[in-house]
Formats: C-alpha cells, sequence, structure tokens
C-alpha cells in the first residue's frame, strides 16, 4: 500500500472539488433571485426531486429547508411518474435537481409539472438541456469534469448541487431573519437544540438539593454531601446562598486538621460562591464552570437556593 499516493490522491480529490465549488460564485446570477423570491412568497412547499444520486442530494436539501425555515418534502422523479405526482399541491415550488438535464425520467416529468402550473426550479450543469430550458428559472451548478478519474461517479456534480441548495436554504433563512430560538424549536432532541433552549431549571429540577446552614456540623455536612451525590453541598441562611462545600474541601480539611469535631459548616466553605439564576441557559453554566475551572455551579431562582448543576449533567445532556 503506497501511503504517499493515497494522501495525493485525497488531497487532489478535495482540491478539485474545492475549485469546482469556488467556480460556482460566479454563476449566481438574476435567476437565483428569481428562485428566491419564488420559494418565499410562495404559500405553499418546497418539492424537491431528483433521479440516481441527485436524489440523495435533494434529499439532504430537503432537511435543510426543513430545519431552516422552509417547509419541504423530498419525492423521488421516479416514483412521480407513477403516482407521487399526487404530493405537488396548487402553491407549491417545485425543484428539479438533475447535472445533465435530460435524464428520461426528467424529460417525462417536468411537462406533468408544468400541466399543474406549478413553478419549477431547475439545479443542473447544463443551462441549454431540456431542464435549462422548460424551468421557470435555472440555478446554474456547472462543474468541468468529475473529480473521478474516469469522469464518471457523480461526485463534484452532486457536491456542486449540495452546494447551490445550501445557498439557496441559507438566503432564504437570512431573509426570512430565521433565529436561533427558531432554529431550536425544529431541533428540540439534538445537542444543537440543547444549547438553546435547555435551562439551568431544566437541570437543577432533575437534581437533588443539598444544603445545611451554617452552624451544622461536619458529620451532617459529609452526610449531606454523600447522600445527594453531587459532590457539593450549599450552605444557607434563610434559604439564601452564602458559602458552598465540595467534597475537595472536606478532604482539604481532613488533612489540615487531627481534630475536626467542632468545626462547623461556616468555617471549612468558600463565601460568596459563583452562582447562576436558575432561569439562566445551560450553556451560560458551562461557561461559568470552563471559565472558573469548577465541577459544580449552584443555582438561585429570585434570590433562594434552587439547586445544583453539575458538569456531568451538561455532559450527559450534549452541551459539552
Amino acid at each position: 500500500m503506497d501511503k504517499q499516493k493515497i494522501i495525493r490522491v485525497a488531497r487532489n480529490t478535495i482540491q478539485e472539488e474545492a475549485n469546482a465549488i469556488a467556480n460556482l460564485v460566479d454563476l449566481v446570477d438574476e435567476d437565483f433571485c428569481k428562485a428566491v423570491d419564488l420559494i418565499y412568497n410562495s404559500k405553499g412547499r418546497v418539492i424537491v426531486t431528483g433521479i440516481g444520486k441527485s436524489a440523495i442530494i435533494a434529499q439532504k436539501i430537503v432537511a435543510t429547508f426543513n430545519s431552516t425555515g422552509t417547509p419541504a418534502i423530498f419525492m423521488h422523479a421516479a416514483d412521480a411518474i407513477h403516482g407521487d405526482l399526487g404530493n405537488i399541491l396548487t402553491d407549491d415550488v417545485v425543484i428539479c435537481i438533475s447535472k445533465s438535464g435530460n435524464t428520461p425520467e426528467i424529460k417525462v416529468l417536468v411537462p406533468l409539472i408544468k400541466n399543474y402550473k406549478n413553478p419549477i426550479i431547475a439545479i443542473t450543469s447544463n443551462k441549454t438541456s431540456f431542464l435549462g430550458t422548460e424551468a421557470n428559472c435555472v440555478l446554474n451548478a456547472y462543474v468541468e469534469k468529475e473529480v473521478c478519474p474516469n469522469n464518471l461517479a457523480p461526485t463534484t456534480s452532486t457536491t456542486a448541487q449540495l452546494v447551490v441548495g445550501d445557498a439557496l436554504a441559507v438566503t432564504l433563512l437570512d431573509i426570512r431573519g430565521f433565529s436561533s430560538s427558531d432554529f431550536a424549536k425544529y431541533h428540540p432532541g439534538g445537542a444543537l437544540g440543547k444549547k438553546l433552549y435547555l435551562r439551568v431549571s431544566d437541570i437543577t429540577s432533575q437534581n437533588m438539593k443539598p444544603h445545611v446552614e451554617a452552624n451544622a456540623d461536619i458529620k451532617k455536612v459529609i452526610i449531606e454531601i454523600s447522600e445527594n451525590m453531587l459532590g457539593v453541598v450549599a450552605v444557607t441562611e434563610n434559604d439564601k446562598i452564602i458559602g458552598i462545600i465540595t467534597d475537595g474541601d472536606i478532604r482539604r480539611m481532613l488533612t489540615k486538621n487531627e481534630d475536626f469535631s467542632k468545626l462547623k459548616a461556616a468555617d471549612i466553605m468558600s463565601a460568596n460562591p459563583r452562582v447562576i439564576n436558575n432561569d439562566a441557559m445551560a450553556v451560560d453554566a458551562m461557561e461559568v464552570i470552563e471559565e472558573n475551572n469548577i465541577s459544580q455551579l449552584l443555582a438561585e431562582d429570585n434570590g433562594k437556593y434552587a439547586g445544583v448543576v453539575h458538569l456531568h449533567n451538561l455532559i450527559k445532556e450534549g452541551i459539552i
């Protein structure tokens, strides 16, 4: 196995595709604006269709549209002419993806869509193809050649199609003023969504709430830390946080004092600990923990002790 050859081929593949994508910049024209206008002002959805590898790209573009505020569905070009045309509703806009623009399925499908009077946006490498001339507007995804040594396997062309789809989705996102909170609504189960909607209260409500009074003896402090399994206990007075004791503080106390029977929580606590509001975002709690190199953070609600956020909670939720 020639490792140098492997590295050379891989680098060449990436470089050639990068060059092809860079060339797309100069191909963005008024038709792109027209396509954006058609979708933005449509009362319906975006139907994205294609055949072969273009169909796979179409599915990815649909996923990107849906996650960024543009309702879309995928329709396979072959299935469309065998019953799936029923997916297309009156106000829908159709995006057809085809490198050549002359595949048999596309030649059959396009006239049928036009009969429904739905606008067609083409993403193709061939503006003069059947698809290119029949579409309402053409997004030029021209590539000089595939990076495949035989210039056969769809590689550079499908990458170009995907990039054009991304450009369309991001442009629509920008025009709509699609915000991070909007994004969170469509990604509630993923780590990205959790960073945008998960609050400290969502974590503290699931944890125990260890606390002792300032005059509590050390035995009670140790029991409270051990039973609640968070490695920390808040020291409170009238339900307000006045200090914190961690399991590390307990270990340091044991090494410094032969007799600790008379010590109280107030004697070993760290006064005025860092605290976060219970209504704050969990990602903000993560920033405080990282900046201060700590593992636990106390939370308060309206000035009263609300609970504990542990580093492990944030890891479990995928915030890190």
